[in-house]
This record gives C-alpha cells, sequence and structure tokens, in this order.
C-alpha cells in the first residue's frame, strides 16, 4: 500500500516512475552478479546528497542505454540511509527520470560493507565496481568520472 501512495505521490507531483528502489544487500548484489555469468556489472556507488555523484550519474544512464542490448547491466547502489528511501531516493530517481536499477544499500555494519566492496575503498563516493563472473573482472574505481573516462574503464574490462 505504501508503494502505491508514494507511486501515486510522484505522478501527481509531475514525476513518471520508471525505476523502482528497492533495498538491496551486498551478499544479493554478489548473488545477481555470479548469476549473470556473461553479464558485465557496472555497480555504482553513490548518494543523493553526493554533487560529484549526481553530476556523473548521465554518464552512467547513457552507458546503459548505449549497451541495452548487450549482456551488460548499470546498477546505481544509493549509500543514502534507508530512512531517506521514500523521502529523497525515490523522488530524486523519479526527477531525474533515471532508468537504470537503482537500489538503497541495505547493510547494518557500513565499514563491513566497504571493506568487502574493496579493502582499499575509503568509503568515499563516488565509487564504481565494474563486474563480470566468467571473465573474473573486479575492477574498483574510487574516484568520479566524465564519460569518456567511464567508457575506457568499462571498455577496459569487458
Amino acid at each position: 500500500m505504501q508503494k502505491c501512495i508514494v507511486t501515486i505521490l510522484l505522478i501527481l507531483a509531475g514525476h513518471s516512475v520508471n525505476a523502482q528502489v528497492k533495498l538491496l544487500t551486498l551478499n544479493e548484489l554478489e548473488q545477481r552478479a555470479a548469476k549473470g555469468k556473461d553479464t558485465t556489472y557496472v555497480v555504482n556507488f553513490w548518494a543523493t546528497w553526493c554533487g560529484p555523484c549526481v553530476e556523473e550519474l548521465p554518464y552512467f544512464e547513457r552507458l546503459n542505454n548505449e549497451n541495452a542490448k548487450k549482456p551488460f547491466k548499470v546498477i546505481l547502489m544509493s549509500l543514502d540511509f534507508k530512512s531517506k528511501l521514500k523521502t529523497d531516493v525515490i523522488p530524486f530517481v523519479a526527477k531525474h527520470k533515471i532508468k537504470s536499477e537503482v537500489y538503497v544499500v541495505n547493510e547494518t555494519d557500513q565499514q563491513k560493507f566497504i571493506d568487502r566492496v574493496d579493502k582499499n575503498w575509503s568509503g568515499a563516493l563516488p565509487a564504481t565496481l565494474i563486474l563480470n563472473t566468467d571473465k573474473k573482472v573486479r575492477a574498483f574505481y574510487e574516484q568520479a568520472f566524465t564519460y569518456s573516462e567511464l567508457l575506457k574503464a568499462v571498455e577496459t574490462h569487458k
């Protein structure tokens, strides 16, 4: 019922909702990547309050659109607090018309989560993880990207 109310409110506010925003654990993300063996996953860790994150989101959207017919998937993992899902993340996704998959990280121990993503990650945002199970690819970038830098990083590991 609450999801319907949020959807109705966003439509009334002039936003169409194309993306479902759900909670996701790192285990669930890893299981998903393991099932999509030949798929390259580009997982961007971001937050609605992070200026550089918001600036680069259109690059990830473009990358996702350009690879729509390939075994390729962009996943946007918001590090906003779970309590901000309905008040901040869902309206942000609707306002910016984000079509990539969007999740809010559902972990209780942030440091353990950060260490599991990459032992060298300081926790700073934005950060991006490129995964491909078949090709044994796991590349981590703790930086903001321009579109050409993002494209180069993905092509290197695709």
